[in-house]
């Protein structure tokens, strides 16, 4: 898979920005509100006393306009019974809001706590779901990049020339039968059932462009009554073919396939494979994930979901911790893909070599560089290893937790005591 990446520097650079903002955010709002919590309570009862000393002068200046004789004494009163009840009012609220400015301490504080709660919740709300130190991904870029991703794909007899090759051993009487088979569908090139076992036995032998070959002869035969399972079955070993790389010929047998059964299992499988290799992770994500909570459990996509669907999470901004999803055991890759021992371990093989490609390449988390170590521990390969426990100890010796796991993953694979 094509993976979109963060170097660890970047994303410990991206990171440290990143918290400086929010900081400076939270500062640029709490403080504001916290001023406004502390002091309207004080501006309230200004407000009061200077209507109170309005009245007053008011009060003063008809006593003054009564000794003059610009008013009669009835005008007199009646004035000063209005400007009276005005001050009595203001008189009241003031004693009101002094007495709230009394509590205000406490309500002050409430308030504060308030909003300190509400900003380190948001704070640890996006530290959950969020994604700190990600690089900004415009989506005219996100667009830009997919398009060259696709375009720049190589055609699946490209991608075959360059892919491993999977070729398993077997049992002589088995690859004698084989041969049987090859030469009576020679003979017969029109025996769809004779076509069907060749596909299934090429692929068992693990010689993947003999048994794209063959499926490509039985879907010629099948025309119009090719069902979803044909195409799905095209595609798949075409993949398988290119070393686990979906062409743009194997993506269009999935859409065919697709296009007759929506829910095809193996069908969405292979399509968030090929979503993940042209720069689109998070529909991987959502596909994948829906797989996952559809099972069942022994189902041999499950397995390999669970191998990459952190790595694809992290590519598509979505923070998923790898201990949520149980590693894939050698007995689990065997029971869902019924392989025998020799060939599951050469499936487990394919599988960790691309996770140790990535890792050196791109680097990665704690668990993965342990999932790794345990991995080769698996196949019996204790040098291989040793020599990423080796690596992974000096990429993370600042970082006691880390140390811990890779620690376990090690003792696991039995390279230390």
């Amino acid at each position: 898979m094509r993976h979109i990446m963060l170097t660890s520097f970047q994303r410990r650079e991206g990171a440290r920005m990143f918290w400086l903002i929010v900081f400076c955010l939270v500062a640029t709002f709490g403080a504001p509100i916290a001023m406004v919590l502390i002091r309207n309570k004080q501006i309230s009862v200004k407000a009061a006393e200077h209507d109170i000393s309005i009245y007053k002068d008011q009060i003063a200046e008809i006593d003054r306009d009564l000794i003059r004789g610009v008013i009669n004494e009835e005008e007199g009163k009646n004035a000063h019974n209005e400007v009276a009840r005005r001050l009595l009012a203001a008189d009241k609220r003031s004693a009101i809001e002094q007495g709230a400015t009394l509590a205000s301490p406490q309500i002050n504080l409430i308030g504060l706590s308030m909003v300190g709660v509400a900003l380190i919740g948001s704070v640890w709300l996006y530290t959950e779901i969020g994604m700190p130190g990600m690089r900004d991904l415009p989506l005219a870029n996100r667009l830009a990049a997919q398009k060259e991703l696709r375009d720049a794909r190589p055609d699946q007899l490209t991608a075959e020339a360059t892919a491993p090759t999977l070729n398993t051993r077997a049992d002589p009487n088995f690859e004698s039968l084989i041969v049987q088979l090859r030469e009576a569908v020679t003979r017969n090139p029109n025996d769809m059932t004779g076509l069907r076992l060749l596909v299934n036995s090429e692929t068992q032998l693990g010689n993947m462009i003999a048994a794209r070959m063959a499926q490509e002869k039985l879907m010629a035969l099948l025309r119009d009554t090719a069902d979803h399972s044909d195409f799905t079955d095209m595609g798949e070993i075409m993949i398988l073919a290119a070393g686990g790389y979906v062409s743009p010929q194997a993506e269009a047998q999935l859409i065919r396939a697709l296009s007759q059964n929506p829910s095809d299992p193996r069908a969405r499988y292979y399509s968030g494979l090929a979503l993940a290799q042209t720069g689109q992770p998070e529909m991987t994500y959502r596909m994948w994930s829906a797989l996952l909570e559809e099972g069942p459990e022994d189902a041999p996509w499950i397995p390999l979901i669970q191998s990459q669907i952190v790595q694809v999470a992290r590519a598509a901004g979505i923070q998923l911790s790898p201990t949520t999803l149980p590693d894939p055991s050698f007995e689990h890759v065997l029971k869902a893909t019924d392989l025998s021992v020799e060939d599951g371990a050469e499936m487990i093989r394919v599988m960790i070599t691309s996770l140790s490609d990535r890792l050196t390449t791109d680097g990665g988390t704690p668990a993965e560089w342990a999932r790794l170590i345990h991995a080769y521990g698996v196949l019996g390969e204790q040098g291989s290893a040793n020599t990423v426990w080796r690596n992974a100890k000096e990429t993370f010796k600042n970082d006691p937790e880390a140390l811990a796991l890779l620690t376990e993953a090690a003792r696991s694979a039995e390279i230390i005591n």
